[in-house]
């Protein structure tokens, strides 16, 4: 779409003035009248701006395919869901996989592996072990994200599956996109990263397989799945190379393998808002995604 100069200055002026988002809070809201929606025009919105928080679930539901493009069946889609989830669910507590005192997240994972035909022999299961640490890290970070746990179990689902599905075979690739980046930005510290041999030992299946679930608060997580789920793992490279330049001095002073993931597993949660802002920045920065209004 090409440029509209008086848009793009009405955008910079809320910015400056503190009202960033309010042209593209219009936008979403006309692209969500469109029936059906446009699936590419709703991917492309969220790649380039935050999801303004009271349509996210709603847009995170589309884009996932929980809910079909055309607005006139989401009610009903929403109904089938609902009594799938219960089905589903009833059918775990007959079989004596879950009961009352069962976890959520666990009651989750029971349900995925159902669906998915993976579910173990009753005799034996045990508590979930490192292979659904994946899963599981995902769906306790959804909990503080969404308060329906029909919504919840459902976006966890389908999240999951996308990402394996459309990320899987570029997944493994991830950490030396981030060494690659880093070379760019911060040579030196790439450097101590390896000299100190904390390189190949650094968090990746926190941050490339729990999706930085565990590790960012919901607050900021929640902008990262925005770019993931519309369509970019490359994003989740870009919030790692900026934590690790915004500890760069604390990391240099390290020279411990174990003291830097430990650091880097429990970073501070008081400045992960600037990181993610920072990290979207440097993904537009390398990816060349442009960020005018739509």
């Amino acid at each position: 779409m090409a440029d509209d100069p008086q848009r793009n200055f009405r955008s910079a002026y809320y910015e400056k003035v503190g009202f960033r988002g309010v042209e593209e809070k219009k936008s979403l809201e006309i692209l969500l009248k469109d029936n059906p929606l446009d699936l590419e025009k709703l991917s492309t919105f969220s790649q380039r701006f935050p999801l303004p928080s009271m349509y996210r679930i709603h847009v995170w539901k589309v884009l996932l395919g929980i809910l079909p493009p055309h607005s006139d069946s989401h009610a009903l889609v929403g109904g089938y869901r609902k009594e799938q989830y219960q089905d589903i669910l009833e059918a775990l507590e007959v079989m004596r996989y879950i009961n009352s005192s069962t976890p959520s997240t666990h009651v989750y994972l029971r349900m995925f592996q159902l669906e998915s035909q993976t579910l173990p022999r009753c005799s034996e299961t045990s508590l979930p072990d490192e292979e659904n640490e994946d899963f599981l890290s995902i769906s306790r970070a959804m909990e503080e994200i969404v308060d329906d746990p029909v919504d919840c179990y459902w976006l966890v689902k389908c999240f999951v599956n996308q990402y394996h599905t459309k990320f899987g075979d570029s997944v493994p690739h991830l950490p030396k996109s981030l060494e690659h980046y880093l070379s760019q930005e911060e040579p030196r510290l790439l450097n101590h990263l390896k000299n100190s041999g904390a390189l190949h030992q650094l968090p990746y299946n926190l941050w490339f397989r729990h999706c930085f679930a565990g590790c960012l608060p919901e607050s900021s997580l929640q902008r990262v799945w925005d770019k993931v789920i519309s369509g970019s793992c490359k994003i989740l490279v870009f919030v790692a190379l900026e934590i690790l330049l915004s500890y760069k001095i604390m990391l240099m002073g390290i020279n411990r393998p174990e003291g830097v993931v430990r650091f880097l597993c429990n970073i501070p949660q008081e400045n992960t808002d600037a990181i993610v802002t920072k990290a979207i920045d440097l993904w537009h920065k390398y990816s060349g995604t442009l960020i005018h209004a739509i």
